[in-house]
């Protein structure tokens, strides 16, 4: 039996902690929220310890801060000839939100949220949005590479399925402030000399 073997749980736990800083893909996200206890609540779980997994069952919720991820199952796992962990929460959908410094909420959402540690890769299946401050990404699949900060949105390619994306403009304007006067510039006016 390997070392990794050995402590399922703390394999998962260190899983999904990645998971949580990976999904804290914003600047502005909370500082302190990785620090916190994390806490996952399920319906039950089984560990496979000769594969090297951990399923937890539904509904499961995580919590860490302010970061909130919800789902119907979330497999920890080290794939087949692989020494990468995986973790894959799936759902209609499976949902993460968190807090972000501004006091305003980053969400994410898919049927199926699955992160890579080993290629810090997120990626999002089946009606995948992101959402932050009001700007969105939807698709089909939603690729984010953390390290490489790429994105990569898709589309099932039939009929009327797109990626959409939806930006914000930086600045909203306050429609209750008082609008600014203008000066009055003087019409036909002479000047003498």
């Amino acid at each position: 039996m390997s070392h990794n073997n050995r402590h399922p749980r703390a394999n998962a736990t260190m899983l999904l902690s990645g998971l949580l800083c990976v999904l804290s893909f914003s600047v502005m996200a909370k500082q302190g929220d990785l620090k916190q206890e994390l806490k996952i609540a399920a319906a039950s779980q089984s560990a496979d310890i000769k594969n090297n997994q951990i399923v937890f069952y539904g509904p499961v919720t995580i919590t860490q801060g302010t970061i909130n991820i919800n789902a119907d199952e979330l497999r920890a796992f080290t794939p087949e000839n692989s020494t990468s962990k995986r973790l894959i929460a799936t759902g209609k959908p499976a949902t993460f939100s968190q807090e972000l410094d501004d006091g305003k909420i980053g969400t994410a959402s898919a049927n199926e949220i699955s992160y890579d540690l080993a290629t810090t890769t997120l990626t999002l299946t089946g009606n995948a949005k992101l959402d932050q401050a009001g700007s969105q990404v939807t698709g089909n699949r939603i690729k984010y590479n953390i390290k490489g900060q790429e994105l990569l949105a898709e589309s099932t390619g039939t009929g009327q399925d797109r990626v959409i994306t939806i930006i914000q403009p930086e600045n909203f304007q306050d429609e209750s402030a008082p609008k600014q006067k203008l000066p009055e510039i003087p019409v036909n006016k002479q000047i003498k000399p």
